[in-house]
């Protein structure tokens, strides 16, 4: 037998899917001993497409087969036990073929289901309005004609890109075919110019079959919004024929305003308006002009159109005819005294006034006469007109001017006495004359020929007194014109030097002229060191101005001295030094000053003040001054010290005092011999020093009842025991240094003793003092062992 055709080899695979998909129960089949068998038992074809069933048994020896449809059948083909059938165009969304065998006097069935499916080829949005007014509904409506089944399509609606409705027809009967879905919309502006759209999806998957999509083609939504109001007009109630008048038409709160239509017209005349938008506002604005046919009442109209719709203003216009009026003068120029008439005249049923009279009537000239003056020379007229147009008084003028013809005459306004020009600029010497005709004016130099005309560029060399001379056919006139030329400041190094000193009690300011008309005024301040800030003052250019107050001190650095007027200033920097004469103080040179007698030669200390520094040199006075390498005692004495520089001598006197180390010059007895028991005695010590020494005692030990001098410079025993005798010591002491002297006193038949220091107020004795024993401060300072001495 030969194998089976394509379309069967592709039934038996929907044969064996069916049965994975369990659409068939085999457990059926395999109860009966024989069955007959159909597959595809279920079938899902799209619309218009074909189909092979095989239709076979398991009985040995079948009498008879067959195949029942109404579906058309393009051929079969036949085994022993089964049977092929191409079935074409299925075009029913539902049909169910018969499958039969007789066998053993039996006949045997299987029957089948095919549907058929329908791609949505077709999607169609309904067309939309072609203006749709914000604020309103309107209807999407979408159509899926044919596509199905019905129960696995899904239609969408969109805007843009953005879903407004979704709807799924699932559960709808297997035989249902074509859908419509239809939403209402509120129109928005932000709607306008968007793209509305319809998706719709048959979805097979589950079947074994795919996704089916398609979409309809876009449709743009135009939305308008238009006010009730209508558009407001503004137009002049009357208009002119030939003058040329706006009219503007304006309506707000108009979406999209760029799609507006304007219609302007004054009467048949249609306008051309000029379109101005801003936000949602027009404004249409045109420029009216009527012609002499139009003359009467018309109508201006404005119409704006937007989405269909239309509001509309009329207003009405006067259109009428005014001429100007006509002002005549006998003569334009005529000599002093002659008489002239002047009119004034307009047209029919206009008032006219001249200079302020009136016509006698509406229609009839007006007129003036007189006799003729240098003061009517430019004198005007002026004639008005006046017409009443729908209630309204227009009213036209027109003027002229009469011309006097008189000799030259030079005042002080046309030709000033005075006249002022700035250095550098470009200037001309015009003397205006009056005269009619005009004059001709031409000015020279005094004591100059030639006549100064045109464009001068101003030095200072044009100041000076000119003579001006009018002249023109009726006479002439003449007069002197003195002219003053004013220039900038200027700096001079001489007038204000770039550098200046300044000699402390010199009495003198800095001096700094500058050139410049007006007189500059100067200015110096302080930029840079210590005068910044600082104002120098300066001495008055004018001598016989009171000049300021001189001060006590000036403060050197730079300065910048700025000149100003009217017509500038410059800036020049000054370099201000201070100096001063010599001056010395008790703090530089003091007036008393002490030496040290054998030091290294000293030297006047001894400074000034001033700037420059000054040089110092110092003599003696009254005697000479040799030349030492160490201070003596002869170098104390007056001295006197001259400070010098540039700016004079100072002089001051030093008093020069010499001080030397204390030396016990002498150191007497008395009496020299020694003394008895008993006696009396008194020891002299002098000394030598400067600043005056202090002088001080030390006695033998025991030795009591002595007395001091106030000085302490005699120590005086009366009495004299055996404990006075022995060595007594002198010391002088200064700032400078102390020195000693011993003596030995015997007192007769008494060996020396050991001395204790001796005090002026104390009395000593061996071993403590009674005053000592008390514990108050006593005479007996130390106690030394002398070596024995006499006298």
């Amino acid at each position: 037998m030969p194998g089976p055709p394509p379309g069967l080899c592709w039934a038996l695979l929907v044969l064996l899917a069916a049965l994975g998909l369990g659409l068939i129960d085999l457990s059926v089949v395999a109860q009966e001993p024989f069955w007959a068998d159909l597959q595809p038992r279920v079938a899902l074809v799209e619309r218009g497409g074909s189909l092979w069933l095989n239709c076979s048994t398991n009985c040995p020896r079948p009498e008879r087969g067959g195949l029942e449809t109404s579906l058309r059948r393009n051929g079969t083909q036949r085994g022993l036990r089964w049977l092929a059938r191409q079935l074409v165009d299925i075009r029913e969304p539902e049909t169910q073929p018969v499958c039969f065998f007789r066998c053993a006097r039996r006949t045997l069935q299987a029957r089948g289901l095919i549907r058929t499916f329908q791609r949505p080829d077709r999607v169609e949005l309904v067309p939309l309005p072609a203006w749709q007014p914000v604020g309103e509904n309107f209807t999407l409506s979408c159509r899926v004609p044919g596509a199905g089944p019905r129960g696995s399509l899904t239609i969408t609606l969109l805007r843009g890109t953005q879903e407004l409705i979704h709807r799924s027809f699932s559960g709808e009967p297997p035989r249902a075919r074509g859908a419509v879905l239809t939403a209402t919309v509120l129109a928005r502006r932000e709607d306008h110019g968007a793209n509305f759209s319809c998706h719709a999806e048959l979805d097979l998957r589950p079947h074994g079959l795919g996704l089916f999509e398609n979409s309809s083609a876009p449709r743009m939504l135009r939305t308008f919004a238009l006010p009730p109001e209508s558009p407001r007009l503004a137009v002049p109630r009357l208009l002119e024929v030939g003058s040329e008048r706006p009219v503007s038409c304006a309506l707000d709160g108009l979406f999209p305003v760029s799609e507006a239509q304007v219609y302007l017209a004054l009467g048949d005349q249609r306008l051309s308006p000029d379109i101005t938008l801003e936000g949602d506002a027009l404004r249409a604005t045109a420029t009216a002009t009527a012609s002499a046919e139009q003359e009467g009442t018309r109508q201006l109209v404005c119409n704006m159109t937007l989405g269909g719709e239309t509001r509309e203003t009329r207003e009405n216009v006067t259109v009428y005819s005014f001429s100007a009026p006509l002002l005549t003068v006998s003569e334009s120029s005529v000599p002093e005294g002659k008489m002239v008439t002047v009119t004034c005249s307009a047209g029919a049923g206009a008032l006219v006034t001249l200079d302020g009279v009136p016509a006698a009537v509406p229609g009839q000239p007006a007129q003036l006469e007189l006799n003729a003056t240098v003061n009517d020379d430019r004198r005007g007229f002026f004639c008005n007109a006046t017409l009443e147009v729908d209630g309204e008084i227009l009213s036209k003028n027109e003027s002229t001017e009469l011309r006097v013809l008189y000799a030259p005459a030079l005042d002080s306004v046309g030709c000033p006495e005075r006249i002022t020009w700035l250095e550098g600029t470009e200037a001309s010497l015009t003397c205006v004359a009056h005269g009619v005709p005009p004059p001709n004016v031409s000015c020279v130099r005094s004591g100059e020929a030639e006549v100064i005309e045109g464009l001068l560029r101003v030095v200072r060399e044009h100041a000076g007194t000119y003579r001006c001379e009018a002249t023109n056919a009726r006479g002439s006139a003449a007069k002197n014109v003195a002219i003053t030329v004013e220039y900038g400041p200027s700096f001079e190094e001489l007038s204000c030097p770039s550098n200046w000193t300044w000699v402390e009690g010199s009495g003198r300011l800095f001096s700094c002229e500058v050139a410049g008309k007006p007189q500059p005024r100067v200015e110096c301040i302080g930029s840079r060191g210590t005068s910044e800030g600082v104002l120098l003052p300066l001495a008055p250019p004018d001598p016989s101005v009171r000049a300021p107050s001189i001060p006590s001190e000036i403060a050197a650095g730079i300065y910048t001295c700025n000149a100003t007027n009217r017509h500038g200033s410059m800036v020049k920097m000054v370099s201000v030094n201070v100096e001063s004469p010599p001056k010395m103080n008790e703090s530089t040179c003091p007036s008393h000053q002490t030496w040290l007698e054998g030091a290294e030669a000293a030297v006047l200390a001894c400074a000034a003040l001033g700037h420059p520094s000054p040089q110092v040199s110092c003599s003696r006075e009254g005697a000479p001054w040799p030349q030492r390498l160490h201070v003596s005692r002869q170098d104390a004495g007056t001295y006197l010290c001259l400070a010098t520089n540039p700016h004079g001598t100072e002089a001051r006197t030093i008093t020069v005092g010499v001080e030397y180390r204390p030396v016990v010059a002498e150191l007497a007895a008395s009496p020299p011999g020694g003394v008895w028991p008993g006696g009396n005695f008194t020891l002299t010590c002098r000394a030598e020093a400067w600043p005056p020494a202090q002088i001080s005692w030390r006695a033998p030990p025991g030795a009591l009842n002595i007395g001091l001098s106030s000085n302490n410079s005699t120590l005086s025993v009366a009495g004299a025991l055996g404990s006075h005798g022995g060595e007594y010591e002198c010391a002088a002491t200064n700032a400078h240094g102390r020195h000693v002297r011993r003596i030995t006193v015997r007192v007769a038949g008494v060996l020396p003793r050991r001395s204790v220091a001796v005090g002026r107020r104390g009395r000593c004795g061996g071993g403590r003092s009674a005053a000592g024993r008390r514990g108050r401060p006593g005479l007996l300072c130390a106690v030394h062992c002398l070596q024995e001495g006499r006298v």
